[in-house]
């Protein structure tokens, strides 16, 4: 059964990151994670698919302003399977894949903050983790040095 998950009022800023970990089903056609501002206005719309007419299976991203959606980015490198388990890492539009694969998407709406997240789809969410980005300072020899 697909699920639906919204998330509003969150704060990413750039340098934080979130982390999902699931289960996609084994009848899977597609899920989403979108992140953005409100359901209209997405900075990132992460749609892999499993049985798209064109590519097969594909990783599909886009942005979305006003509810319009921008120009459509395809990977036909999907390492997402059917029937298994995942854990995926953003830091403002670059995600890590289960096989160690970075896929990177512009920030075409250059937001600042991400205040909302859905995740959507044929898929059982586990677990969802936000991590912020924090400067640590070190003084040494009179310089300050900044530490991610």
């Amino acid at each position: 059964m697909p699920i639906e998950h919204e998330l509003k009022h969150v704060e990413l800023r750039a340098g934080d990151q979130f982390k999902e970990e699931g289960r996609i089903m084994d009848e899977v056609e597609s899920f989403q994670i979108d992140l953005g501002c409100d359901e209209d206005n997405l900075a990132l719309h992460f749609n892999p698919r499993f049985n798209d007419d064109t590519d097969g299976t594909v990783l599909v991203c886009n942005s979305m302003i006003a509810d319009c959606w921008g120009d459509e980015k395809r990977e036909i490198h999907n390492p997402l399977q059917r029937d298994s388990t995942f854990k995926l890492m953003g830091n403002m539009f670059e995600v890590k894949m289960p096989d160690g694969q970075d896929f990177q998407f512009p920030n075409c709406e250059g937001l600042d903050v991400i205040t909302y997240i859905r995740i959507k789809g044929d898929l059982k969410l586990f677990h969802l983790y936000f991590f912020k980005f924090i400067f640590k300072f070190i003084e040494y020899s009179k310089h300050t040095i900044y530490l991610q």
